[in-house]
């Protein structure tokens, strides 16, 4: 009886010896394998960034993440040190690697998305604030109505003192502006991050490029300079007054 006990026991004693031998050597087999991975620091993409972020306003979309060396690009930044002055050439998405080539100077940089401008067309730009733009959805390579609002107090005989009218059909977007956005809490999951981009309002003005005639850019400018413009998005499907429909004071007291 005595036997059998002391036997169970020596059993029960070289399974727990076995159990921790095998738990240091596993623990010894990761530590080996990370020291052999050789790990390495470098700045990789916390929430998305717009393209055309200058680097000065870039760290905040940023954190620092460890990767094996085999799995860092040749050309990660661990710092921005020796980017001053430049901005993203294209939209950056969430954890991927900060790379060199991603970070050009203003004057080189080719946004993603920018549509080709059409032969015999010039550029202008103008400021809109979200709500006056769709707003804010709206992107390079998009077709916009352009509404023009004036108000002349008092009025010219025979003229309104304040109309609106769609003066633009189709209008090519070719390049949109914003202010960063306020980067997402790196520490959220998936869901809880789209739920809050979703959620957020625009704020800032977006600056809009479009690709307009001589005429069309006269138009926008006096609508910028001397009343307001809204924009609609207007695609090919869209149909078309034959006549030009103007809204007016009298709109209100049919």
């Amino acid at each position: 009886m005595k036997s059998r006990l002391l036997a169970g026991v020596a059993a029960v004693v070289l399974g727990l010896l076995g159990a921790m031998m095998l738990f240091g050597y596993a623990q010894g087999a990761e530590a080996r394998a990370v020291q052999g991975l050789d790990p390495v620091e470098v700045l990789a993409v916390a929430t998305e960034v717009p393209a055309g972020t200058p680097t000065e306003d870039l760290m905040r979309f940023l954190t620092t993440k460890t990767f094996p060396a085999s799995a860092v690009n040749p050309s990660a930044l661990r710092d921005l040190d020796s980017s001053g002055g430049k901005v993203t050439s294209a939209d950056l998405l969430p954890g991927e690697q900060l790379l060199a080539e991603r970070l050009v100077d203003p004057q080189d940089a080719e946004l993603t998305g920018r549509p080709d401008v059409p032969e015999g067309l010039q550029e202008v730009s103008f400021a809109l604030d979200p709500g006056r733009a769709l707003g804010g959805n709206v992107k390079p390579g998009d077709a916009v109505g352009v509404f023009i609002s004036t108000s002349v107090d008092p009025a010219p005989a025979g003229l309104e003192p304040r109309m609106t009218q769609l003066v633009l059909h189709r209008i090519l977007i070719t390049s949109v502006q914003r202010a960063p956005v306020e980067p997402v809490d790196p520490a959220a999951t998936p869901e809880e991050q789209a739920r809050a981009e979703a959620e957020a309002l625009p704020s800032g003005s977006l600056m809009l490029t479009v690709a307009v005639t001589e005429d069309q850019a006269t138009r926008i400018i006096f609508g910028n300079e001397f009343g307001t413009i809204w924009l609609s998005k207007e695609p090919a499907t869209a149909t078309e007054s034959p006549e030009p429909i103007t809204i007016h004071d009298k709109v209100l007291y049919r």
